[in-house]
């Protein structure tokens, strides 16, 4: 635990201007990110009497081991910069907000010369029209469903497109009049786009003028004895007002603002956020976040934008944005949020009326969520913190491991050979922080020297990341020269491996051999879930009932799970390889035109330079290269079916050259992860 007084800047050295500041803890990780009009004034109430700190911000500065800063001109650029930091290092005492659930939208992707109507969840495209967020996907598809028969626009993703377009068949919603049929040429790219664009005004509110010109046609069709087009007029209307009932009106001036509601106790705050369009609610979501220092309702309202507009920009940001209390000052806010539309953006307190009273609808939502939250984490905060007491007793540890890294090995009948690193930081999972390697200091199966490579080599770069002396540098940056975050820059207070004890001494003298002494070891074995700590004869055995064991199985269970995963995607890869895959230069799309125009392997193997010529995208050079390639690994004499006399023919890429009774999973898990190379 570090002296605030250790790293107080002299006086005089911190300038009094607008900035960004960034506190560091003693590995120089990025642990809080702060903006202020004065410099010199916001960080001097860091360094007063501990005592007079909120808890939480008194265990920051005192975690902390150094403080920098940036000047800018503005205060606008302070909050723009303070964002992009933020999203950056994910610093741990930062305010940061949980989004409850990853919230879909309807789109309309208008870059596409046919533009389809989808579900869409995470980032947002360019050249794109999304409406939402909605609560859920089935809401947008009960819309949807209701608005194609009016408005029949394609919703087939581009493989069932082009099969159709190939077949000359449409498919079953082109049959029933939910789609016009564009793959069949039923309707013109012109038209089909007109049609988008008139859903597109349609969801954006712009409904009256469409209804009135439906309902004279109606009439006008009745009036010439069209009997049947009258009726399916009516019925496209009744249609259209059903997918508007879906959306309840709540402001009569057809307004396009968005209602932010905190609601807060000492500890925590749940925002929840409606949309509203064309005065209807469009889409909910809420956020919770922990309360890492004393903080007002304006500053959380003003992470909250941060959060919801920081990489939104023209009609994705409102006219309005109402608020239950204005950021201190209010004017950065609201020059960034106009900069970001383009035009004027209206911040403010709703006091009376309609949207006042909305306001207060959704302040009961955000004291709902909150306390459905409490609700939820209260035992899980509390069994976390416990199963971390319970490893650093049983384990004799000087504190809780905060940080958690386990290490697994996983092969198949001793080919393919890696190992996984998974981390779990206050007992909870740290995806982005997974790592994988290959086993490439020996061959064969040997579990015990795979942990001591894997050990070896992830500390030793660790201590890469550090001076000789064992210090950090100052001023060191925590991300590579692209500005991924450096991979093994963290230390954690326990490694936990798979395995006995043969594996524990195995990672214990990896460690010795680089001289790290300050990080325990233990090993949790599968057969009577012991755990075992180095140059001990027996193990410690933990009660069946202790919530540390139960936290150390998982953590051994998502090390088993991403090794074994890693290990299948490459046997996977292995078996599905080419001759093709050696040819320098040569990348997926010529590879698969080549097989395309040849149709197999064996084929291209037997053509000449003129003949590889002939593909597209395939010069001379390259032709002469993929000739020798497959020169160099052809069969020496065709392979045989010892049971059957049968000649095997040669496989195609893409079909796998030999088989197993194991089943091969060739997903991967949905997370962020780097391998070490």
């Amino acid at each position: 635990m570090a002296d605030p007084s250790s790293y107080r800047p002299k006086p005089g050295e911190i300038p009094d201007s607008p900035g960004v500041y960034r506190f560091r803890d003693e590995h120089r990780r990025v642990i809080y990110v702060g903006k202020a009009k004065s410099l010199r004034q916001r960080l001097a109430n860091y360094f007063q009497d501990l005592a007079n700190l909120h808890p939480r911000t008194r265990t920051m500065v005192t975690t902390a081991a150094s403080v920098e800063w940036t000047v800018v001109s503005t205060e606008v650029e302070a909050l723009q910069l303070e964002y992009t930091w933020i999203k950056e290092f994910d610093p741990r005492f930062n305010v940061k907000y949980r989004d409850d659930k990853s919230y879909p939208y309807l789109a309309v992707t208008m870059n596409e010369e046919f533009p389809r109507v989808q579900v869409m969840r995470g980032q947002k495209r360019k050249g794109v029209r999304y409406f939402g967020p909605y609560s859920h996907a089935w809401a947008i598809r009960d819309t949807v469903d209701l608005l194609l028969r009016v408005f029949p626009v394609r919703t087939c993703s581009a493989g069932v497109f082009k099969n159709a377009a190939r077949t000359g068949r449409p498919c079953l919603l082109g049959y029933i009049g939910k789609c016009s049929a564009p793959c069949v040429d039923r309707i013109s790219p012109e038209d089909h786009r007109e049609l988008a664009e008139e859903f597109c005004d349609f969801m954006a509110g712009r409904t009256g003028t469409y209804l009135r010109r439906l309902e004279k046609q109606m009439m006008e069709a009745a009036e010439e004895m069209e009997y049947e087009r009258a009726a399916r007029l009516r019925d496209d209307i009744e249609a259209l007002k059903k997918a508007m009932e879906k959306n309840a009106v709540v402001l009569t001036d057809a307004t396009d603002a968005d209602l932010i509601a905190v609601a807060e106790d000492e500890l925590e705050a749940a925002v929840q956020i409606f949309h509203v369009r064309g005065g209807r609610v469009r889409g909910q979501r809420g956020w919770v976040t922990d309360k890492v220092e004393e903080i007002t309702t304006g500053a959380l309202v003003e992470h909250a934008l941060q959060q919801l507009y920081g990489d939104e920009t023209g009609d994705s940001v409102p006219k309005e944005v109402l608020v239950p209390a204005l950021p201190d000052p209010i004017e950065p806010v609201q020059d960034w949020l106009t900069g970001r539309r383009g035009s004027n953006v209206s911040l403010r307190i709703p006091q009376r009326g309609d949207k006042k009273a909305l306001m207060e609808t959704v302040q009961r939502n955000a004291q709902q969520a909150l306390a459905l939250h409490k609700t939820k984490r209260a035992s899980d905060l509390t069994t976390r913190s416990r199963a971390l007491e319970e490893i650093a007793e049983a384990l004799d540890l000087d504190s809780a491991p905060l940080r958690i890294e386990c290490y697994d090995i996983s092969h198949l009948q001793g080919e393919d050979v890696v190992a996984s690193m998974v981390v779990f930081e206050d007992g909870l999972q740290r995806k982005s922080e997974y790592r994988r390697f290959q086993i490439r200091g020996f061959a064969g199966q040997d579990d015990v020297r795979s942990m001591h490579e894997v050990i070896t080599r992830r500390f030793r770069r660790y201590l890469a990341e550090k001076e000789k002396t064992g210090e950090w540098t100052e001023g060191e940056a925590l991300t590579e020269d692209d500005g991924r975050p450096k991979r093994f820059a963290y230390p954690p207070q326990l490694v936990v491996v798979d395995g006995g004890q043969p594996q524990v001494a195995a990672a214990k003298r990896a460690l010795d051999e680089l001289g790290i002494d300050d990080i325990a070891v233990c090993g949790l074995a599968k057969r009577l879930e012991e755990v075992w700590l180095p140059d001990e004869e027996d193990p410690v055995v933990l009660p069946r009932t202790s919530e540390g064991l139960y936290l150390l199985q998982r953590v051994r269970d998502e090390a088993h799970r991403f090794a074994i995963t890693y290990q299948r995607s490459k046997r996977t890869k292995r078996l599905r390889s080419s001759p093709l895959d050696d040819v320098p230069g040569l990348g997926e799309t010529r590879k698969q035109a080549l097989i395309k125009h040849f149709g197999s392997v064996k084929r291209l193997r037997s053509a000449t330079v003129d003949q590889i010529q002939e593909v597209p995208g395939i010069g001379r050079k390259t032709a002469e290269t993929i000739a020798v390639a497959l020169a160099r690994a052809a069969p020496a004499a065709p392979a045989v079916n010892t049971a059957t006399g049968e000649i095997m023919e040669e496989e195609e890429p893409g079909t796998t050259a030999a088989s197993s009774g194991e089943p091969v999973s060739t997903g991967a898990p949905h997370e962020r992860r780097g391998q070490e190379t």
